[in-house]
């Protein structure tokens, strides 16, 4: 009888924990899930499967820390067919966002009611394992914090800053209704004080849980944002991506997180994550605030699409997200924070939105357009591929796509390839030229604002567990992935 389940020969494996440099050619053998061993020249006989790994890159599977998982597709379709194209991306771990309110399940009330029937919906049909972040719209999602951590593992938690006075796409006239909240209640930053207050509270009740206990925060201004978009509409010379750009200007970002640092500094929770952070003045007002309040642990989060894109390169207004694509000068400014080690982790913020209901009546107008794009597949390959040109060692790469967002968010068996660690990895070509083509994709969306961006390496097989979901180019087998509970 064979001792070892699969056996993956001759690997060039990168760990985020090594130095920099070539990663060292070794095999790795995996049984019930699990890596057993990581060494050069482990013997076959034994092996029921052996795969020739030809001297690929091996990375940690990555940990897609921002996706959002049935947004605009039914919860249980978007599972299976986003999972699919996560998998052909090398992620092996999503983490997707998920709340009350217009969207997602279009209901409100009582998370013991509603997270239930999201594990319901999504269970069976993810072909990689995943964990869900939850956003407290009310005060009685505060209360049920505690319940949340103990009874299902979440241990994080999302404020969306700028819906204090906007909806998903733009203006919205009814908070309440859109976010279905009780109409005596407001969304807004006496909520955002409460929520960490919870958050805190929570921390200091459930003491094991408190390393992994944390708060992530989208970073926009409503009132900045009504403020522009007013201006640039009655303006009318900008169009497209770079008018969505001014109307959400970047010193809303850093206003946002400099309100968002203060609250944490006086409510006392440590633990703060900053997502989807899109330009210079965003990360500078992050980067001051944690000179500012040393004793906060900020996290800074940048996707790959604004690593990529740009209001100028995008493939039209299938590019518009929030917040916006900006001027290459943001995005190259970016890109100085993640080589000087100031980026903590990279996302793909995953939301598909089919092409009938992205672009609505006018597909020229990007304020009647809706927001959020897929990019899961081109993650890894993208960092992978524009990342080493500007000199980021693949050691790096593994730290921010794996390792950093797997120990933040409490995932204690990912991130890495070592013995007792999930077997959760992907082989890359990283001296392959190809072009993205949305119809290659593995989502359902018909688009994708990087078409026909060339890219040069490429995910060639993603194992979750061991178990081999993506394969020859290709999504096999059936779904494997598993809701995971995260903090112990």
């Amino acid at each position: 009888m064979a001792t070892t389940e699969l056996l993956v020969q001759g690997v060039r494996v990168v760990r985020p924990d090594a130095a920099d440099g070539e990663p060292e050619l070794l095999d790795i053998a995996v049984d019930d899930g699990t890596i057993t061993r990581v060494a050069p020249g482990l013997p076959a006989d034994d092996a029921a499967r052996v795969i020739d790994g030809r001297g690929l890159l091996a990375f940690p599977g990555v940990v897609d820390a921002h996706q959002h998982w049935g947004i605009y597709n039914e919860l249980s379709t978007d599972t299976r067919t986003e999972s699919r194209a996560s998998a052909q991306g090398g992620v092996t771990t999503s983490l997707t966002y998920m709340r009350t309110g217009q969207y997602y399940l279009n209901k409100g009330g009582s998370y013991r009611d509603f997270f239930p029937e999201v594990l319901s919906k999504s269970a069976g049909n993810a072909y990689v394992d995943y964990a869900f972040h939850l956003a407290p719209m009310s005060s009685q999602h505060i209360e049920e914090i505690p319940y949340l951590v103990e009874e299902h593992g979440v241990t994080s938690f999302k404020i969306f800053m700028f819906y204090g006075s906007h909806g998903l796409h733009g203006r919205s006239t009814s908070q309440s209704d859109f976010l279905m909240i009780p109409p005596d209640e407001r969304y807004d930053i006496a909520h955002f004080e409460f929520v960490m207050r919870g958050v805190q509270k929570a921390r200091e009740i459930l003491t094991e849980y408190a390393p992994h206990l944390s708060l992530s925060l989208h970073c926009e201004t409503a009132e900045i944002m009504t403020a522009y978009t007013k201006l640039v509409e009655q303006d009318g010379s900008l169009t497209g991506l770079r008018a969505y750009s001014a109307s959400r200007p970047p010193h809303s970002e850093g206003l946002a997180v400099t309100i968002a640092s203060y609250l944490a500094h006086e409510t006392g929770l440590p633990n703060i994550n900053l997502l989807h952070l899109s330009s210079e003045k965003a990360l500078s007002a992050a980067l001051t605030m944690a000179k500012a309040f040393p004793h906060i642990d900020f996290r800074r989060e940048v996707t790959i699409g604004h690593l990529l894109a740009d209001v100028d390169t995008a493939s039209g207004i299938g590019g518009k997200v929030n917040p916006p694509l900006r001027e290459r000068e943001d995005v190259e400014a970016l890109w100085r924070h993640v080589l000087a080690g100031e980026v903590d982790w990279v996302v793909s913020d995953h939301a598909c939105c089919r092409d009938e209901l992205k672009f609505g009546s006018d597909r020229g107008d990007v304020f009647l357009a809706k927001s959020g794009f897929g990019g899961a597949e081109y993650l890894l390959p993208g960092l992978v591929g524009e990342g080493t040109k500007r000199g980021l060692s693949l050691q790096k790469i593994a730290k921010m796509l794996s390792w950093n967002p797997a120990q933040r968010y409490g995932l204690l068996r990912k991130g890495t390839i070592a013995e007792g660690y999930d077997a959760d990895f992907a082989l890359v070509d990283p001296d392959v030229q190809w072009t993205v083509r949305a119809a290659e994709s593995e989502s359902t969306q018909e688009y994708t604002p990087f078409e026909g961006f060339p890219m040069t390496a490429r995910v060639t097989d993603t194992f979750v567990r061991g178990n081999h979901v993506f394969a020859d180019g290709k999504v096999v087998g059936e779904p494997v992935g598993r809701f995971l509970k995260r903090g112990r």
